[in-house]
């Protein structure tokens, strides 16, 4: 008995000195952390990615298609189609490598991705989750849609009158320039505006500042319809405007709950935030019509509801929803101002009035997101949360987006135009894109 309990003893010693060795060991293993791909996460992804491409088709381009004149209805879903399909294939050719190849530029993300190079099934892109990730295939995807809805906003500035040739060498260089370039500064851990620590969830100042500030470059310097002012341009079909107008809505949910990039309780703030600053800007919109013109208008409450989705872009994954509805609310009066009174005051023709609600909408949305983070109204900042310099580092953000999209959108312009010229002649114009530029008509009598 005595022999044994001295086994025991000795063996027991024994263990207590490895005990260092073996807790060492299991901290080892705990610091080294599994990446981890949840199912949940990758469907959410993938349906995220598919509701932003119906935002664009039939989405936007019903939107638009409705809101120009019927001899021009097929030549804006033309062009939103094509513009679609060809930054599909640059985003896979260099886009995605410029955006997001990996490179620690604080411009661009080099070329080492072209062609999607190692990119396979089994490669993996990080969330906002340590240790989570989801398949790099569907991040690419995703972010590609983001890339191709943006050039197509920009065309609501010049519809009916632009070349559809002069569209699509423009939408490939903007990209590439413009679009690519901003994304990684934004959205790339070493881009320039993100190392600064502004907060775009969604796309605020890539996706509509950047649109927005294009849009009225375009404007500008392609200059006003035939007859503006004169003939009646009124929209064709606000029933059209109104499905798009609703798709958008519904597509808006992959826009910004799929910017989460996990399926959790981010995504529902981003969702719910969806819901509420769209229906507060549609409620203040309709509300300035009817105060200040006598009627609230259709066409009114749509523009407001993409005020309202324009401007919680940014802000989806950081705001309460109460500060989505004052934040939406602020935008719809913003963007009013823009459409209703400056842009007569100045005349440029933003037919489509794309700077009036994407750029300044996405101005007030990415200034505004530095307010209602704030945990005292209601977001997710943290206890220390200064509204005042979170406020100061999103203005320079826009400050930056404005000035790189304000002078690449008008080179881009520029060479367009003088190699194949950005305008249609008078008669083309007169008698509409549709059959002009593409032999075709979207209504038979």
């Amino acid at each position: 008995m005595r022999k044994y309990l001295t086994v025991c003893g000795l063996a027991a010693a024994l263990g207590a000195l490895a005990l260092p060795v073996l807790a060492q060991e299991a901290v080892a293993e705990a610091a080294e952390v599994v990446p981890v791909m949840d199912k949940g996460d990758v469907a959410w992804m993938m349906v995220s990615t598919l509701l932003v491409l119906f935002m664009i088709l039939p989405g936007l381009a019903l939107f638009y298609g409705g809101l120009v004149r019927s001899k021009n209805m097929l030549s804006v879903l033309m062009q939103c189609t094509m513009i679609t399909a060809l930054v599909m294939v640059i985003w896979v050719v260099w886009g995605y490598s410029m955006a997001f190849g990996g490179g620690t530029g604080a411009f661009w993300g080099g070329l080492g991705k072209m062609f999607l190079a190692g990119v396979t099934p089994d490669s993996m892109a990080a969330t906002f989750t340590e240790g989570v990730v989801i398949p790099e295939y569907v991040f690419i995807a995703f972010q590609m849609t983001f890339a191709a809805i943006t050039p197509a906003l920009i065309v609501g500035a010049f519809a009916e009158r632009v070349k559809f040739g002069a569209v699509m060498l423009f939408t490939a260089l903007w990209v590439t320039v413009v679009y690519f370039p901003v994304a990684h500064m934004v959205w790339d851990a070493s881009g320039l505006i993100f190392k600064m620590g502004a907060l775009d969830f969604a796309g605020g100042t890539v996706v509509h500042i950047n649109a927005g500030i294009a849009a009225l470059i375009g404007s500008l310097m392609i200059g006003p319809r035939i007859g503006l002012g004169k003939d009646m341009m009124a929209p064709h079909s606000m029933t059209l405007t109104l499905v798009g107008a609703g798709i958008l809505w519904v597509g808006w949910f992959g826009f910004n709950a799929g910017s989460n990039l996990e399926a959790n309780g981010g995504a529902t703030l981003a969702m719910i935030n969806t819901f509420t600053a769209t229906a507060g800007a549609i409620l203040a919109w309709s509300g300035l019509e009817a105060v200040l013109r006598g009627k609230a208008s259709m066409l009114g409450a749509a523009s407001g509801l993409v005020a309202g989705l324009v401007a919680v872009t940014p802000a989806a994954g950081t705001v309460g929803p109460v500060g989505a509805i004052a934040l939406g609310a602020i935008a719809a009066a913003g963007c009013y101002f823009f459409v209703a009174v400056v842009k007569n005051r100045f005349g440029y023709d933003d037919s489509l009035d794309v700077f009036g609600i994407h750029g300044i909408g996405g101005i007030i949305g990415a200034i505004g997101t530095g307010i209602f983070t704030a945990p005292g109204l209601g977001g997710t900042g943290a206890g220390d949360f200064s509204i005042a310099a979170q406020v100061m580092v999103q203005i320079k953000a826009v400050g930056i987006t404005v000035l790189w999209c304000a002078i690449g959108s008008a080179v881009i312009y520029k060479v367009v135009d003088l190699t194949i010229g950005l305008r249609v002649d008078t008669d083309a114009e007169r008698q509409g894109l549709d059959l002009t530029a593409h032999g075709e008509s979207a209504y038979h009598a």
